[in-house]
C-alpha cells in the first residue's frame, strides 16, 4: 500500500509501479452472485458439472467480475491521506481480458500511477492495472481506470 499524503504527492509519483495486492480467490459462490447481478448464467460461469467437461475445465468468472475487482483492489495499493472532496470513476480505456480466470483461481493486481492531470473538473488519475493469475503466465486482463478527484 502506498500511503500519499496529498494531491501533490500522488503527482509527484506519476509513472511509478505503486506496488501489488494480496491474492484473493475467486470461488463459485462470488461468480453466482455476480451472475445473478447482471443476469448473465451461461453455463460456463454457473454450471460446474458442465463446465468440467468444457473448454477450461472449470467454471470460469465472466470477464466483468474479473474487471470489477479493480474497484476492491485500488484502494488497497493506494491511500491519500488528505482525500480529495470525492472521487468519481471516470471510466475505463485499454481494457483486454487476456485469460479467463477459472474458479478456484487467486488473483491479484499490479498498479502503476500513470498520469496525473489538473482538468477543469479536477484531478483527472489514471491507474494502469494488470490482474494476475497466480501460477499463469498471461494476466487475466489488463486496464486503464480514470478517477477524476474532486477538491
Amino acid at each position: 500500500m502506498r500511503v500519499f499524503a496529498d494531491i501533490d504527492e500522488v503527482a509527484a509519483a506519476a509513472g511509478e509501479h505503486l506496488g501489488h495486492t494480496d491474492w484473493i480467490e475467486i470461488d463459485q459462490d462470488r461468480v453466482d452472485l455476480f451472475a445473478d447481478a447482471t443476469g448473465d448464467h451461461q453455463w460456463i460461469h454457473v454450471d460446474p458439472e458442465r463446465a468440467a467437461a468444457g473448454p477450461f475445465g472449470a467454471t470460469i468468472a465472466h470477464g466483468y467480475l474479473s474487471l470489477s475487482m479493480l474497484a476492491y483492489f485500488a484502494p488497497r495499493v493506494i491511500s491519500v491521506t488528505r482525500k480529495p472532496t470525492m472521487s468519481i470513476n471516470y471510466g475505463l480505456d485499454r481494457v483486454r481480458f487476456l485469460q479467463p480466470v477459472t474458479v478456484g483461481s487467486r488473483i491479484r493486481d499490479g498498479v502503476v500511477l500513470s498520469d496525473v492531470r489538473q482538468t477543469p473538473k479536477g484531478v483527472l488519475v489514471t491507474l494502469a492495472h494488470t490482474v494476475e493469475i497466480e501460477g499463469a503466465e498471461r494476466p487475466a486482463l489488463v486496464a486503464d481506470s480514470l478517477g477524476l478527484w474532486v477538491a
